[in-house]
């Protein structure tokens, strides 16, 4: 049997491709609201980061959410993901 490719996708902090599932998803939903998805699977257009506090630092430094989502993210939803990381570590 031939080895089936695993999806990749681009970190928007450190800029890494790593395997899908190795990213945590963020997630503007059709209503216009910016959250985590440990799923994959929410509705709405995304983009992926390493489950490290530092790449959400680098992606709030260079503005990649506002760049992914074309929209003018505040620092308070920064804020929040990085809450949200914290609280979700085991």
């Amino acid at each position: 049997m031939k080895d089936r490719r695993k999806p990749e996708r681009q970190c928007i902090g450190c800029q890494e491709k790593k395997e899908k599932k190795e990213l945590i998803r963020i997630v503007k939903t059709p209503e216009g609201e910016i959250v985590l998805d440990r799923t994959g699977k929410k509705n709405g257009r995304g983009a992926y980061l390493c489950d490290r506090p530092d790449c959400l630092q680098r992606a709030r430094k260079s503005h990649a959410l506002n760049r992914s989502f074309h929209i003018d993210v505040a620092n308070e939803i920064y804020d929040e993901l990085e809450r949200q990381l914290e609280n979700d570590k085991f």
